[in-house]
């Protein structure tokens, strides 16, 4: 299904009969009503009241909205109050043509339900309703023009907003550029476009916020994380099996010589770098990141050579520089990616990856950004 991109009457009865099949499709639910607010009463554009278990009368006040809404816009309603309607049996309701997993994390972080045409929706009125579908095929948005986070050159930018180094940073378009000039290893810069349409792009996903004097800083770091972790191509890096005789002491000392001589084109990665930053999964593997002028001196260095199984040391080849962006040091040991990098990593990496993200993103990430927004 396919439809256009302008609110209109036609698009609130769309939705509205969608809201009405969601709710006629539940058993028990019996004599509920939806209609579209007349013109003159605009505060809410559909209604749908009706009967529930353990209240007199419950209330769904919707508010409907074409694909061009954005979720920053979305923040501009979100305090506004379902009036005239007793206490606790009512709920707000975002509905669209197509809810995004962002706009939805959105509606349920501020009490929001929310349907969409194909019947997928969350609707909740806390300990009298829940109705919860997912899985519909939404209906075809218009061709989006935001920015890709999947790209390498986005990437950069993302990663410079995450690192928890740079927590609660004020940034300016022009500053980010910039910043990429001190960067240790040096990465290259993103132009001063990309950086504009990125930046525009996450502004308008409420993933970031303004500030006076063109300035803007993260508002929402965790979701920004998720979405470039759901965009991020890790296939992208090609992987390398090898084996090496050499363990333990050995093998560090090889590692740390070839470290101090490669420096930034060379670091631990993945669940490697994970049981560094936040210990959580045990990987009988070494997880490394390499850059692809260098591949053949560390295979010299650990004397390591290729195999198809049976590898003890996984290397991914790097398929862009920005992975070696703000590299984390340690005493008598090789660097090892950034907190934020080594999260989309262990995120795609298989086995138990997704838990090594948590544990990242809760031992590490997430402290490091509350402690800066105090």
């Amino acid at each position: 299904m396919d439809i256009g991109s302008t609110d209109s009457p036609g698009l609130e009865r769309q939705l509205a009969e969608a809201l009405r099949k969601i709710l006629v499709g539940v058993p028990w639910l019996r004599g509920w009503s939806v209609r579209t607010a007349p013109p003159g009463d605009r505060i809410w554009d559909v209604i749908a009241s009706g009967p529930i278990r353990g209240a007199a009368r419950a209330t769904l006040c919707v508010e409907c909205k074409s694909h061009s809404f954005q979720p920053s816009q979305f923040l501009g309603l979100a305090q506004r109050s379902c009036q005239g309607r007793r206490a606790g049996t009512s709920a707000k309701v975002l509905a669209m043509p197509r809810v995004s997993p962002r706009m939805a994390a959105l509606c349920l972080d501020h009490g929001w339900s929310w349907c969409d045409l194909s019947g997928n929706c969350r609707l909740e009125i806390p300990g009298a309703l829940l109705i919860e579908r997912t899985g519909n095929a939404p209906v075809r948005p218009p061709r989006a023009s935001g920015a890709s986070l999947s790209t390498p050159e986005a990437g950069r930018i993302v990663r410079v907003l995450l690192a928890p180094e740079n927590a609660a940073q004020r940034w300016t378009q022009r500053g980010m550029v910039d910043h990429f000039a001190s960067t240790v290893p040096r990465v290259a810069a993103p132009s001063l476009a990309l950086v504009n349409k990125v930046v525009q792009h996450l502004r308008a996903q409420a993933f970031l916020e303004s500030l006076p004097n063109r300035g803007f800083r993260v508002r929402d770091p965790v979701g920004l994380l998720q979405a470039w972790r759901d965009a991020y191509r890790f296939a992208r890096n090609p992987r390398r099996g090898y084996f090496t005789l050499l363990q333990g002491n050995s093998l560090l000392e090889r590692l740390r010589n070839f470290d101090a001589k490669r420096p930034g084109r060379f670091a631990y990665a993945a669940f490697s770098a994970a049981d560094l930053q936040a210990p959580a999964v045990r990987q009988p593997r070494m997880w490394l990141y390499l850059d692809p002028s260098v591949e053949h001196e560390f295979q010299d260095a650990i004397e390591a050579k290729l195999v198809e199984s049976g590898e003890n040391v996984v290397v991914l080849i790097a398929d862009d520089d920005g992975v070696f962006y703000r590299l984390e040091t340690g005493k008598g040991r090789p660097s090892c990616t950034n907190a934020a990098q080594t999260y989309v990593d262990v995120a795609h990496a298989g086995g138990r990856g997704e838990e090594a993200a948590e544990a990242l993103l809760q031992q590490r990430l997430k402290p490091a950004w509350e402690a800066a927004s105090r």
